[in-house]
């Protein structure tokens, strides 16, 4: 899933990122609202990690949406 999308669909993708980025608080998703480059700043302030982790990181949970959505879709072709 590319970040426009996964912008437009914040509020029902937030619990999947909040499963997996637990540190953060109810404000950082707010003001994260689907964008990366907020995102990363978060995970860079909240885990301690370096910029280069934390795009890391953005970028595996994004492609796992994406699977995830494909998996949905074909399920649903059956």
């Amino acid at each position: 899933m590319n970040w426009d999308q996964i912008e437009g669909k914040w509020k029902q993708l937030t619990g999947s990122a909040r499963e997996r980025w637990g540190k953060l608080t109810d404000d950082d998703w707010e003001t994260i609202a689907g964008k990366k480059d907020q995102l990363v700043g978060r995970l860079q302030e909240r885990y301690g990690m370096a910029k280069a982790e934390a795009e890391k990181q953005a970028d595996e949970w994004s492609r796992a949406l994406k699977q995830s959505e494909r998996e949905r879709h074909a399920a649903t072709r059956l």
